[in-house]
């Protein structure tokens, strides 16, 4: 929304000079001079300016009434104060009652990224899961899966939605807020990152942008085309993407049992390999429409397919264990597809007064599908089995929602609102092992429904030029309900979420200010946590068990603090310094355990409600252009930043009882620098993250390598409207090891993986038609 208030103060500003044109026409008097307002401090200004009115309260400007004879206010004529120029992501940030960080385009195009991904591995606090180069979930604070509230558009994405898959030329900007705000979900004990969509992205030219991706001689292309027009008073913009990749991953597993008296008694390597192929589109139009009045419909639907097939190979060598072994070679070949539809709209209604009046609707209808065959043989070589894998998943759901805002005076804005969403899915999942089904519910539809409800209600107020808060309220009630073969399943769960949220601008130190936040959130199970169908794993094991789910689970509680000191430098630099301190109840954590099942004994991983955790951090982050420091220095954009982060879990023997996956530091520096006469920009970055070891219950820990990784970038530009950008990503492509270790009894199962990582050279190719 907040798109649309430069296009109304240009719009209060024709009015005005139209008036008082025609007022000087008819008194002689010259025209009243507006002001500007929102220029960015250090900013030249050739007008008066007056008090800056922060992003959030614009649409509660006042026109101010001057009562001097003679004036055009003495004839009715208000004087309007617009804005001069549109905020940019620092003074955005800077603007904000609650703490966040803005991404926008030009950092979205800086490095030519394939994916959002590898933007977000750069920022403060922010990691990434899994091996360099193949993405994994995305966690703010070290947290694992599900901590991190992911958003497109303000809202949640359909399930199964990747958002490593979004390509950088479908967003407009990246939002990452550290404390929740009642105006989203609360959902988010990390923090939230919203991903916005090229909405209200006033465009001019035809874009478009051709890349080769070639990772090991393998190319992977991509073709991105954006649209802008206007027919009236709709305004589109067009904008879609076919991609095509190929990959290779190999892997060797290296499992060993061994008995509390250093007997070995398995001992085994495991050489996994296989590629994929991958092609796709992802469409996003956009579509808006004003009426007469000034009200504003907007409406952006969002399509990604997808199909892959991949030929899977594995060898299995034993040098100590039991025989015969569960296979000696496994050959495969396996297909999957999906498709998602959703869509984003809301029609924005202005009252008298600045009020004005949100309605927001949406839908998604997703689908998927896969299915693997995997040939087993023995030693020597005559096939023993046969496994048939498949799943069909069905997703639909709808989201209607409301909000009103009204100024309650100068820079002081109230907001309320509720939204209601609702989601069903179909799973049917088929696990054959020559023929013979692997669990009890195989080859069976089960369904699922979930019905979330929220009402909420914000005050966002500029006490004064020093003072800003954002206090809010927001209750969320969850209900998911399933039907299988063991009969309904109900799960139940409701949050009040109090969050408050306060900036002190330093006075007479105007680039300085200090930040400090009281919220509560929380993490609620999802579908497959609740009430997963089996997933079932050939070399069962300790530490390669079956995966189910448990409809008892309750969701996390946890209460939040943040302080933050932040400078200000120049146009767009930043020194920030962010402390947190998380307190979590009913801490989920998945356990393995031997269960009895209809084909035998088998280890089996389910999800608990283990008790109390505290994790902590410190995030350092250094933005700037070494020109504003130093007025002879290169051309040259800094940016740096550091977190360290702290967690104790209760009831876990230490040491090292920490957050699931959540690593103790990670760190990040790179430059861009623009050459002088010359239409060349180079630039790259450093990304780390240590090794590390969690102790994840009382009888497993995790082990994981070191994340290094170096990517760099060229861009030429040969003309306004063309321009060539290099990169290369991974350059070090060092191989990724994690570990597990599960002890029962007198008993120590290992599992130590060391996967290939590749470097990947890009090519791009932008132009502007």
């Amino acid at each position: 929304m907040n798109k649309l208030i430069p296009f109304a103060c240009l719009a209060a500003l024709g009015i005005t000079l139209a008036h008082a044109d025609e007022q000087q026409a008819i008194a002689g008097a010259p025209a009243q001079q507006t002001t500007r307002s929102d220029v960015a401090p250090g900013a030249a200004q050739s007008e008066p300016s007056t008090q800056v009115a922060p992003p959030a309260a614009a649409d509660a400007l006042v026109p101010a009434v001057s009562h001097k004879p003679g004036t055009p206010a003495a004839t009715g004529l208000p004087t309007v104060t617009v804005p001069g120029t549109r905020a940019n992501d620092v003074e955005q940030r800077r603007m904000s009652s609650a703490a966040k960080m803005i991404v926008g385009r030009e950092e979205l195009d800086r490095n030519g990224d394939s994916s959002v991904g590898e933007i977000l591995k750069r920022l403060p606090g922010v990691t990434v899961g899994g091996r360099p180069g193949r993405g994994g979930d995305i966690r703010m604070r070290g947290m694992g899966n599900g901590y991190t509230q992911m958003l497109v558009n303000g809202e949640r994405p359909p399930a199964g939605f990747a958002l490593d898959s979004l390509s950088p030329d479908q967003v407009e900007r990246i939002e990452i807020v550290r404390g929740p705000i009642a105006e989203h979900s609360t959902r988010a004990i990390a923090g939230t990152i919203n991903i916005i969509l090229r909405e209200g992205y006033q465009q001019k030219d035809i874009q478009l942008k051709l890349t080769d991706a070639i990772e090991q001689n393998r190319h992977g292309a991509n073709v991105s085309l954006t649209v802008p027009g206007k027919l009236g008073a709709l305004t589109y913009l067009l904008n879609g993407s076919l991609f095509e990749n190929h990959q290779h991953d190999a892997s060797i597993t290296h499992n060993v049992d061994e008995t509390s008296g250093g007997v070995v008694t398995k001992d085994q390597l495991v050489n996994d390999s296989s590629d994929r192929r991958a092609r796709g589109i992802h469409l996003s139009p956009r579509l808006s429409y004003k009426f007469d009045g000034g009200d504003t419909l907007t409406f952006q639907p969002f399509l990604m397919s997808s199909h892959s097939v991949s030929d899977n190979d594995s060898v299995l060598t034993q040098s100590v264990g039991p025989l015969p072994l569960e296979y000696a070679h496994s050959a495969g070949d396996a297909s999957s597809s999906s498709t998602f539809l959703r869509g984003f709209g809301n029609w924005l209604h202005r009252m008298d007064g600045g009020a004005k009046l949100d309605v927001k609707f949406g839908f998604g209808v997703g689908h998927s599908d896969s299915s693997g065959t995997r040939n087993l043989f023995n030693s020597a070589g005559s096939l023993q089995d046969v496994i048939v894998d498949s799943d069909a998943t069905r997703d639909h759901g709808g989201s209607l929602g409301a909000k009103y805002t009204t100024p309650l005076g100068k820079g002081h804005l109230l907001t309320a609102g509720a939204d209601v969403e609702t989601g069903h899915r179909i799973q049917n999942r088929v696990s054959l092992d020559n023929g013979r089904a692997q669990f009890a519910d195989s080859g069976e539809d089960l369904a699922a429904d979930t019905r979330r409800m929220a009402g909420f209600v914000q005050d966002e107020w500029d006490i004064n030029p020093a003072w800003a808060t954002n206090l809010g309220l927001r209750w969320e009630g969850i209900r998911t309900t399933s039907d299988t073969s063991a009969g309904p399943l109900v799960n139940n769960s409701s949050v009040w979420s109090p969050v408050f949220h306060v900036v002190w601008r330093i006075p007479e130190h105007d680039k300085d200010q200090l930040r400090w936040s009281l919220t509560h959130s929380y993490r609620s199970p999802t579908i497959g946590d609740l009430i997963a169908v089996p997933a079932l794993s050939r070399l069962n094991s300790a530490t390669r068990p079956d995966r189910i789910g448990n409809p008892a689970l309750k969701p996390e509680l946890a209460t939040g603090m943040d302080m933050a000191y932040e400078h200000y430098l120049g146009k767009s630099g930043i020194l920030s310094a962010n402390v947190f301190v998380r307190d979590i109840d009913d801490l989920m954590r998945r356990e393995t355990s031997l269960v009895a099942t209809s084909t035998g004994p088998r280890w089996v991983s389910q999800p608990l409600n283990i008790g109390h955790a505290r994790t902590s951090g410190i995030e350092l982050e250094a933005k700037f252009q070494l020109i504003e420091l130093m007025p002879d220095a290169p051309n040259i954009d800094f940016r740096a930043n550091y977190s360290r982060f702290w967690s104790h879990v209760d009831g876990v023997p230490g040491p090292d009882n920490r957050l699931d996956q959540q690593p103790t530091q990670t760190a990040n520096v790179g430059l861009d620098y623009r050459l002088k006469g010359v239409p060349l920009t180079l630039g790259g970055g450093y990304n780390w993250t240590p090794a590390g070891q969690i102790q994840s219950s009382l009888t497993e820990r995790v082990d994981s390598d070191a994340k290094r990784q170096v990517d760099v970038y060229g861009l030429w530009k040969f003309s306004p409207a063309a321009q060539l950008r290099v990169s290369a990503n991974n350059l070090l492509a060092r191989d990724y090891g994690s570990g597990r270790t599960v002890t029962t009894g007198e008993l120590a199962q290992m599992a130590t993986t060391t996967a290939r990582t590749f470097a990947t050279l890009s090519i791009k190719l932008e132009l502007k038609l």
